[in-house]
C-alpha cells in the first residue's frame, strides 16, 4: 500500500542496525536489479541493500534520471540506468548479470500487470534466477476476487509468475504502519479516537516502510527464499491500536465503532459510485477496501517469518505514534 512520504527525508531515520559483514550476505557479486527505485518504497530498498554490502543496479525511466530520488541513489552508490521499460530487448539488457530482480513498481494494471510482466519475461530472458515482485501488502491470496482492486491486479501477475521458469518469491507485510500516522483513518489525534467497523480484537498486521524494505534488501540477498515470505513488525488489534495511541500521546484515546463490516461494505459501494476515480492508485474507496480486508480477518497473515533475519528490530505502533 503506498504513502506519499518523501523517501528521501527519511533516509537519515533509519534506525542504525548491527549488520552480517557483506560476506555473509551473499556469495556473489552480481548486483541486485531494483526497478521502481525512485519511488518511496523502493528507494528506501536500494539504502538497505547498499547498507548490507550489495551492488545495485537501479532502473530508472528516462525522465526521472535526473531528479533528486536518482541523484540520491548515485551518492549512496547505487549504479542508476535509464531503461525504456516499454521495451522487454531494453530491460533484459539491464537486467544481464542480476542476482535477482527485484520490482518495486507502483500503480495500476499498466504498472503492476503490464510493465511488471515485461520485467519479468526480461529477468527470464536475463538468465536471472530470483524475482521479487511488487507484493508488499496484507495476504492477497486469500480474498475473493472483487474485495480489492489493487489486490486483484497482484492475483492476476501472480498467475503469470507462477508460470514462469524463475524462483519468485513474494513479500506480504500486511498495511505499512506509517499510515497510522494520517492516511489511513483509525488513529484521530483531534478527537482522540480509534475508528474501526467489525470485531475491536480481530488481530491486524502492520510493518513499516524502512523495515519492510530492510526485510526485503535482506530477502534480496538470500538464495533460498521461498515462494512466500511474510512479516509484520507487530501484530495489533484495535484495542492494541487504543493502548499503543495512548501511550504515545500522553492522554487517553477512545474506541468509536462506527458499524459492522457489513456498513463498511455499504460505504465501499456509496464511496465508489460517488467518487470512482478509478485511474487513481488510491481513491478513498480503495483504503477503505484495503481496511475491510484487513477487519474481516480474510487478510490475515497466518505464519510470520519476522526471525528469519535476526538482526532486523522491528519498529512498534507505539513508537511510530511517539515520533
Amino acid at each position: 500500500m503506498d504513502i506519499t512520504t518523501n523517501p528521501i527525508t527519511m533516509l537519515p531515520t533509519v534506525p542504525e542496525q548491527v549488520l552480517p559483514s557483506a560476506s555473509t550476505l551473499t556469495s556473489t557479486a552480481a548486483p541486485i536489479v531494483l526497478a521502481g527505485a525512485t519511488g518511496g518504497l523502493g528507494l528506501l530498498i536500494a539504502h538497505h541493500l547498499r547498507r548490507r554490502g550489495a551492488t545495485v543496479r537501479a532502473l530508472v525511466r528516462p525522465e526521472s534520471s535526473r531528479k533528486a530520488e536518482a541523484e540520491s541513489l548515485r551518492l549512496q552508490g547505487v549504479e542508476v540506468v535509464e531503461t525504456n521499460f516499454n521495451s522487454v530487448a531494453d530491460l533484459t539488457r539491464a537486467c544481464t548479470g542480476a542476482a535477482c530482480v527485484v520490482s518495486a513498481l507502483s500503480g495500476l494494471r499498466d504498472s503492476i500487470v503490464d510493465t511488471q510482466t515485461r520485467l519479468l519475461d526480461a529477468a527470464v530472458a536475463a538468465g536471472a534466477p530470483r524475482f521479487i515482485p511488487s507484493d508488499f501488502s496484507a495476504d492477497f491470496t486469500t480474498l475473493p476476487e472483487g474485495s480489492n482492486r489493487n489486490f486483484d491486479l497482484r492475483r492476476e501477475f501472480q498467475r503469470r509468475l507462477e508460470k514462469a521458469p524463475i524462483q519468485a518469491t513474494s513479500i506480504l507485510n500486511g498495511m505499512f504502519m506509517d499510515l497510522l500516522k494520517g492516511q489511513a483513518p483509525v488513529v484521530l489525534p483531534g478527537p482522540r479516537r480509534v475508528v474501526y467497523w467489525g470485531d475491536a480484537d480481530q488481530p491486524l498486521d502492520f510493518t513499516t516502510m524502512v523495515d519492510t524494505a530492510n526485510f526485503t534488501a535482506a530477502a534480496a540477498l538470500d538464495p533460498t527464499t521461498p515462494r512466500f515470505l511474510r512479516v509484520a513488525g507487530e501484530v495489533a488489534t484495535i484495542r492494541g491500536l487504543q493502548a499503543a495511541a495512548s501511550a504515545a500521546a500522553g492522554h487517553p484515546f477512545k474506541l468509536f465503532r462506527v458499524g459492522s463490516l457489513g456498513v463498511l461494505q455499504s460505504m465501499i459501494k456509496v464511496t465508489r459510485t460517488l467518487m470512482p476515480a478509478n485511474d487513481e492508485v488510491f481513491p478513498p474507496w480503495q483504503g477503505m477496501q484495503y481496511l475491510h480486508n484487513m477487519l474481516s480477518g480474510q487478510a490475515k497473515l497466518p505464519t510470520l517469518d519476522n526471525a528469519r533475519y535476526p538482526d532486523i528490530r522491528y519498529t512498534q505502533v507505539r513508537e511510530l505514534l511517539a515520533r
